[in-house]
């Protein structure tokens, strides 16, 4: 069996969690050797052949254990494909959801020497009950909003693409960017 792909995630709600493991389980149906864990969890890349990260978006900008698992893995992310998303403001457009970029703001100069293969964005999940008062006071914008606004087709499509891409067939390109 070849090497698993890495599926990690930065999530604190739940939300991000789930569609990181929505996404092992479209790769694992698709015969690939998957682990899914918490990005902070990670000890190390060397058992993976590639690498999917995906982080929860607060104000534009990743988790800080997402930008610090970008930031502590660089070199081995360089040596391997790399597909991240986005898991957003629950309701907002992805380009609300990133404030205008295309991926987290305080990983730019990352994300151009590692050119990963893709980067999707999809809504998110908003439970106002659930959130902490800090960022109730903190986030302002989320008052208000709730619900669940993954869409779980596109996410199904979007790792699809991954498998696809990881399998060899060059249909996986296309299809990432959601």
């Amino acid at each position: 069996m070849k090497e698993p792909v890495l599926v990690a995630y930065a999530s604190r709600y739940g939300a991000t969690r789930e569609i990181a493991e929505a996404v092992a389980r479209v790769l694992e149906a698709r015969g690939l050797a998957v682990h899914c864990c918490p990005a902070e969890a990670v000890e190390a890349l060397a058992p993976y052949r590639a690498v999917v990260l995906g982080s929860a978006v607060y104000e534009g900008d990743w988790l800080v254990e997402a930008s610090d698992f970008v930031r502590r893995f660089a070199p081995e992310l360089a040596q391997r494909p790399l597909w991240c998303f986005s898991s957003g403001t629950a309701g907002a457009a992805p380009t609300e959801t990133m404030q205008g970029w295309t991926h987290p703001r305080l990983l730019t100069s990352l994300f151009a020497e590692l050119q990963p293969q893709g980067h999707a964005v999809f809504g998110g999940r908003l439970e106002p009950r659930r959130l902490s008062v800090g960022d109730w006071w903190r986030y302002p914008s989320l008052r208000g909003v709730r619900g669940d606004f993954r869409d779980w087709e596109a996410i199904t499509a979007w790792a699809n693409g991954v498998a696809d891409a990881l399998a060899g067939s060059g249909q996986g390109r296309a299809a990432l960017e959601v």
